[in-house]
């Protein structure tokens, strides 16, 4: 039975990372990036469609989930250098701090008259100001696209998550008074510990790993080093329960800025990340129960319009506070319409904190990744090339 288990993960393994190499190049052909395509063969190989995935998906998940993420984080750490934020530091915390929000006075008070409970409602708000650098960072990746707005976007996501977990937190302070279940103190102690302990982390490991890195192969760190620092960092995150994805971006900006012998100390990192991010695509919309969009339609739908709605008009007044041009300000919020890894886990801490949210929390969460992980890569791969930064046509993506 064991080599039978083996034999059909090993082949499921194969079957997904040539999957990979197709979606790429219907990818380049097609509207649809590689990154919807891979939500939709997991939804079709998942227990939603075909349920052709072994059984170990369900441990799976959670690891590939965090591995990828925490890769993701230490690479848009990486493009916050000083340089990067002398030149576009005013825009990416004005825009990422407006369209947060923004989202979330939208989101919270549209629900709230749907008929949402409150304290759903504020919840629900909460989540929606997540986003999924990783999709984001994979379709600029696709269409090797590189410029002022791109890096502005870069930038905004990276930052934009940093604001949506302070976002989160205070929602579940408010959401707390309201069911007068969770003392404000406490939550309040958590929002420090998760976010500062991130930060603090990311900071000291970073330093030394900026100085000691890349010595060994002059110029930039080896694969094993590269890998070592992004999972010490990660590993040392989830044991002190403080936000992995915030310590990952912090030690990625560390490096970048600290480190001036290394060349580029990401490449070994890129190089890699692509057949984790297979699998984290594939499993995430292999994880979506589509059943649960049968449930709370209009809290659903209500929630998709409003969160679209909340980044686009988040983008028009945050880009026109920091004085950029009104050309591309409408379309800089949908190009952060993405949400995924980040939104379910507070979805699902949300649902464990406020079991009686719960038969409305997850529905909603759920079926609302399935269309921005779907959707939101398609809007930002249309918002980026209309920048006309992308070398797509040009060169090939990988």
């Amino acid at each position: 039975m064991h080599a039978i288990d083996l034999a059909g993960l090993f082949i499921f393994l194969g079957a997904i990372f040539l999957a990979g190499l197709v979606t790429d190049l219907v990818g380049r052909h097609t509207p649809l990036p590689r990154v919807s395509l891979l939500i939709l063969v997991g939804i079709l190989v998942g227990p939603s469609g075909l349920d052709l995935l072994p059984h170990v998906q369900d441990e799976w998940y959670p690891l590939i989930a965090d591995m990828a993420l925490v890769m993701v984080g230490f690479l848009v750490g990486g493009s916050l250098t000083l340089k990067t934020l002398r030149q576009h530091g005013r825009l990416v915390i004005l825009i990422s701090a407006t369209v947060v929000v923004v989202t979330l006075l939208v989101v919270l008070g549209g629900l709230y008259l749907l008929g949402v409970p409150l304290a759903a409602a504020i919840l629900l708000a909460g989540i929606a100001t997540a986003t999924d650098p990783a999709a984001t960072v994979d379709v600029i990746d696709e269409l090797k696209a590189d410029g002022p707005c791109t890096r502005s976007l870069l930038g905004i996501v990276a930052i934009d998550d940093a604001w949506g977990l302070i976002a989160f937190t205070l929602a579940m302070v408010v959401a707390g008074q309201i069911t007068a279940e969770l003392p404000v103190p406490a939550l309040l102690a958590d929002m420090v510990w998760e976010l500062g302990g991130a930060v603090v982390l990311g900071f000291v490991l970073g330093i030394p790993m900026a100085l000691l890195t890349g010595r060994i192969s002059p110029g930039e760190p080896t694969q094993a080093e590269a890998l070592g620092i992004v999972f010490l960092g990660g590993g040392l995150a989830l044991w002190l329960e403080v936000s992995f994805l915030l310590t990952a971006m912090v030690l990625g900006a560390v490096v970048a800025n600290v480190a001036r012998h290394h060349q580029y100390a990401f490449h070994e990192i890129e190089g890699i990340e692509w057949p984790f991010m297979i699998l984290f695509f594939v499993l995430s919309g292999a994880a979506l129960d589509l059943a649960a969009i049968h449930v709370t339609g209009v809290a659903i739908v209500g929630f998709v319009l409003l969160r679209v709605l909340g980044r686009y008009l988040g983008g028009e007044l945050g880009a026109r506070l920091a004085s950029r041009r009104p050309g591309g300000s409408r379309k800089l919020g949908l190009a952060m319409l993405p949400q995924a890894g980040v939104a379910m886990g507070m979805g699902l801490i949300a649902a464990q904190r406020f079991p009686e949210e719960a038969d409305i929390i997850l529905p909603v969460v759920i079926a609302s990744i399935v269309v921005f992980e779907i959707v939101g890569p398609v809007m930002t791969r249309a918002v980026v090339r209309s920048w006309h930064e992308d070398r797509s046509d040009t060169e090939s993506s990988h």
